[in-house]
């Protein structure tokens, strides 16, 4: 792809509107991770920090340290000769990541159970109800995101629920692509009411349970999607985003 073309794509994409001097690192990463989340900026483009650093007028040094973080969050990854690209919807090691999710998620509920206050069931009671009524998947993966970080927001062991959230971080744009497909919308939402109504009586190892059930939900979709690898369930790119892929 071009240079100029590439250019062109990143401004319709993210816009190039300069952020403060202050800010730079939380709006460039911001607007990147939404762009990712949302398909529009697809797996495999490369993100290179002088490109970005020129578009927003600002340093290398926030454009760096932004794509450090969606790094750390598995939506990019650091390729050779590319730098930092966009990862794939999802890994062939999606299945072994649940597994590990279901450890600390469930450590993390068994800390915040105790702890959780009415106004946090409160806020995840939410949650569900705007999930009823939300037809935007994107939306969707988003509120189910917000659901579980509440449940899990009480954990005392802060290293354990910042790895936790970059897990669902991971989850989120998955789901977002593959709600529809996985047809898992009642199934997940009888499941959250499950573990709300659990964490709500305080039955620490009954929500466990719970919440180990619906993860592995999770699972078996997954094994679905990496066995059918369905065309239908992958946003349709844009002429100017095939010549993005394929710079």
């Amino acid at each position: 792809m071009r240079r100029t073309e590439k250019e062109q794509f990143l401004r319709e994409t993210l816009g190039d509107e300069q952020p403060p001097a202050h800010l730079a690192r939380a709006v460039i990463e911001e607007k990147l991770r939404s762009a990712i989340l949302d398909g529009r900026l697809p797996a495999g483009i490369a993100l290179r920090q002088q490109e970005l650093a020129t578009l927003f007028g600002v340093s290398r040094m926030p454009v760096r340290e932004a794509l450090r973080q969606l790094e750390a969050q598995s939506l990019l990854r650091v390729e050779t000769h590319k730098g930092a690209v966009v990862a794939p919807l999802i890994n062939e090691d999606a299945t072994d990541a649940y597994a590990l999710r279901i450890l600390l998620e469930s450590e993390a509920l068994r800390q915040s159970i105790p702890l959780l206050t009415a106004e946090e069931i409160g806020k995840a009671r939410e949650y569900i109800e705007q999930l009823e009524t939300e037809n935007d998947y994107t939306k969707m993966g988003t509120l189910n995101r917000l659901f579980h970080m509440t449940l899990y927001s009480r954990a005392t062991n802060k290293r354990l629920l910042k790895l936790v959230e970059d897990g669902l971080n991971e989850e989120e744009r998955f789901l977002r692509f593959n709600l529809k497909y996985m047809n898992l919308g009642k199934l997940s939402q009888h499941d959250h009411l499950d573990l709300l109504q659990l964490a709500e009586s305080g039955d620490v190892d009954a929500t466990v349970d719970a919440l180990t059930h619906h993860l592995n939900r999770g699972v078996e979709a997954i094994n679905t999607y990496l066995k059918d690898r369905p065309a239908e369930v992958s946003r349709p790119a844009t002429a100017s985003r095939k010549r993005a892929v394929a710079q």
